[in-house]
């Protein structure tokens, strides 16, 4: 009897851990959530000068997220880079999975500062075709 108390007892506790199965909806039609970046103004980098070569900076829908984020935010985004490239003050990272290789070439903005994103390539890994920026972007976000 005192076993059948237990077992009773048992499955009422575990009643509540059960709930009703999810519905997912396509990604267009979800709310924005909170982990969204906040937007940001157009990058645009200083003059150059004798010294200084200013970078040509990419502007394409899909990739206000990227452009224009140092490495740090660009780790948070896509989880570490599977290759880090450092030339002189350029850098480039490359952040893969199956649908897509995203490389994305950081340059400084200005003379001394940090250097940001510029450009965005990407392709498929399976062949090396290119693949749209924007869509391998969302696709390897976390």
């Amino acid at each position: 009897m005192h076993k059948i108390f237990a077992l009773a007892a048992l499955s009422a506790s575990l009643a509540g851990c059960v709930s009703a199965p999810r519905t997912y909806t396509p990604a267009e039609q979800r709310p924005v959530t909170s982990t969204r970046l906040p937007p940001q103004q157009p990058v645009r980098p200083a003059p150059s000068t004798g010294a200084f070569i200013a970078p040509k900076v990419m502007n394409l829908p899909g990739l206000e997220g990227v452009i224009g984020r140092n490495a740090t935010a660009l780790a948070n985004i896509f989880g570490p880079p599977r290759l880090e490239v450092k030339e002189g003050d350029a850098m480039k990272l490359q952040f893969s999975g199956s649908p897509c290789v995203l490389d994305i070439y950081l340059y400084p903005l200005r003379p001394g500062a940090e250097p940001s994103a510029t450009h965005v390539d990407a392709r498929r890994a399976s062949d090396g075709e290119d693949v749209d920026r924007a869509t391998c972007v969302r696709a390897l976000r976390r």
